[in-house]
């Protein structure tokens, strides 16, 4: 190592290093290998001044190497299963097996009538209550689901967006049930609306009056409840509908600064609200591409937040994030594959430096997980965590000759796209025209034609393949599930104070039509007991739907 190397190294361990140690000591005194020899906390090359500007050192700008100086040395990422199926109850039960299994945060999953703002007993919901999620239209549905999970302790995280602040509003409510202030609550809620339109579909209302929602979140949580991660921006669902690493890191980010944008226009300071912005990648099966997308894009969100939107903070300028193994790598021929699959994407994803994970399970090409398939989808992450020894050194693949240039290749390549998204005029610009989603349909059409041309391998579906029939136990939710979920909605609103619940429905569209920031008012209605489609449908009359156009 160099002198100026060397020179920077003891700077950081007076400085970054020492504080962060002050507030949280690392797991173990000493790391070491099987064979007995020390494990450095990190690793630094002999290199020019010009690559270690770009490297950077743990925990500080430009956070190539993690945003925190002893990543897990100090503390493992959140082991977070998403589960969610049927009613409150089952998931509810499904809840705290995972935390039994050392499961260390909650990740909902919501079925599809909740995702989109009806309510059970909607004709539209017909056939699909419980199904790929868990039933949530009112506040005792929430209640229920986190019953006997103390929220002062457990963080969770909600996989929701377009009706994303009344679901929040639900979870400060039960938090005020439980004698838990706001203030005190943790976890994530999804809450990116554009991601939704170029990639997922599970919108409601046009982009700007639910832009309007994302900003009132990210409003009133920097004032309420500052532990509160107020979005979660997506690039999972873009890489699920068939992007490259590139455009995944690419669209995510240019997603990411229209929020800022639009908080700013709102009258938000960045330093305010940039602290408590959160990412959700894909991990997918090209391990070193993967692990140098992850660090790629903490580089170039730490480059944007400083040079683009003047932030200060270091936390302002850190990119954190949760990771899910590809749910579109899984196949439904040799589920058994998919273990192995799920194991290198979760191993590139620590590799990478993330906060948080899930893992997917081996059957969920076919069916949702069963408790089997979860919970060894979750000892995959406790593995890796505890036997592997990758935990033990800060980005131990740095210097890779291969990762550093891939680094710097999906930097670049993804600033290119960043700047053509800027000429159409952002995000939401080049959505509106059809750009975004061109650009994802022709990745996955290249990819797929790639498999059925046997240019690219997936064993067990174009080669390796086997004859014999999937035998696998499939979990399946229970038809009855739907019907007691419209009983239990219908009897809400006979027991209800229906005067009230009109009135406040009133009072929502006027204030719709206004510009005042809609949080407080909606933990008014969900104590009031209007339900989820009650508000969903208010706004709906307010606002209109959107309605896609054909790409």
């Amino acid at each position: 190592m160099n002198d100026k190397m060397e020179r920077e190294k003891e700077r950081w361990e007076k400085t970054t290093l020492r504080r962060s140690l002050e507030k949280q000591s690392e797991r173990r005194e000493e790391f070491v290998t099987s064979s007995g020899i020390p494990l450095e906390r990190v690793y630094l090359p002999d290199v020019a001044a010009e690559s270690a500007q770009r490297l950077g050192f743990p925990g500080e700008y430009p956070f190539t190497r993690g945003v925190q100086p002893t990543m897990y040395r100090g503390r493992l990422w959140t082991m977070r299963q998403y589960a969610g199926y049927a009613s409150a109850r089952e998931t509810n039960a499904r809840f705290k097996f995972l935390l039994q299994q050392g499961q260390t945060g909650l990740s909902v999953a919501f079925d599809l009538p909740t995702q989109i703002g009806y309510d059970p007993d909607d004709p539209l919901a017909l056939g699909e209550v419980g199904r790929v999620g868990v039933s949530i239209p009112t506040l005792d549905d929430v209640a229920r689901l986190l019953e006997g999970i103390p929220l002062d302790k457990v963080s969770t995280s909600m996989t929701i967006n377009a009706p994303a602040a009344i679901l929040l509003a639900m979870y400060i409510a039960v938090g005020k049930r439980q004698g838990v202030e706001p203030r005190q609550l943790r976890g994530t809620i999804q809450n990116d609306i554009l991601k939704e339109y170029l990639a997922r579909g599970t919108y409601i209302f046009p982009p700007r009056p639910s832009m309007r929602l994302t900003t009132d979140v990210l409003q009133y949580c920097a004032q309420h409840t500052p532990r509160w991660n107020t979005i979660s921006i997506s690039g999972y669902h873009i890489r699920e509908a068939g992007s490259t690493a590139v455009q995944e890191v690419a669209f995510t980010l240019a997603n990411g600064i229209a929020y800022v944008e639009a908080a700013q226009t709102a009258g938000l300071g960045v330093d305010d609200f940039a602290p408590r912005l959160t990412f959700f990648f894909n991990a997918h099966n090209q391990f070193l591409e993967e692990v140098a997308k992850y660090r790629a894009a903490r580089r170039l969100w730490a480059r944007i937040m400083q040079d683009r939107f003047g932030a200060n903070k270091p936390r302002s300028l850190m990119l954190r994030f949760h990771t899910q193994t590809g749910g579109s790598t899984l196949t439904a021929q040799q589920p058994e594959n998919n273990m192995t699959r799920v194991a290198l994407q979760a191993l590139a994803a620590v590799m990478g430096g993330t906060q948080s994970l899930h893992t997917n399970a081996m059957d969920e090409a076919l069916a949702l997980p069963t408790a089997a398939a979860a919970q060894a989808a979750l000892r995959t992450q406790q593995i890796i965590a505890h036997e592997s020894g990758v935990c033990d050194t800060v980005d131990p693949l740095a210097g890779s000759f291969a990762v550093e240039a891939l680094t710097d290749e999906i930097e670049e390549r993804a600033q290119r796209y960043i700047a053509h998204i800027d000429e159409l005029g952002g995000a939401l610009a080049a959505i509106e025209s059809g750009y975004t989603q061109r650009e994802i349909q022709d990745a996955a059409y290249a990819c797929q034609r790639a498999i059925e041309q046997h240019e690219q391998t997936v064993v067990g579906v174009n080669t390796f393949v086997a004859d014999e029939p999937t035998a696998i136990e499939r979990l399946t939710v229970d038809a009855a599930v739907e019907a007691r979920q419209r009983e239990r909605v219908a009897e809400l609103r006979t027991r209800r104070d229906n005067e009230r619940v009109s009135a406040l429905r009133e009072e929502l569209a006027v204030a719709a039509r206004g510009a005042g920031n809609l949080m407080p008012l909606f933990i008014e209605c969900v104590e009031n007991d209007v339900t989820l489609g009650e508000i969903c449908h208010t706004l709906r009359e307010v606002w209109g739907e959107y309605r896609a156009t054909s790409i």
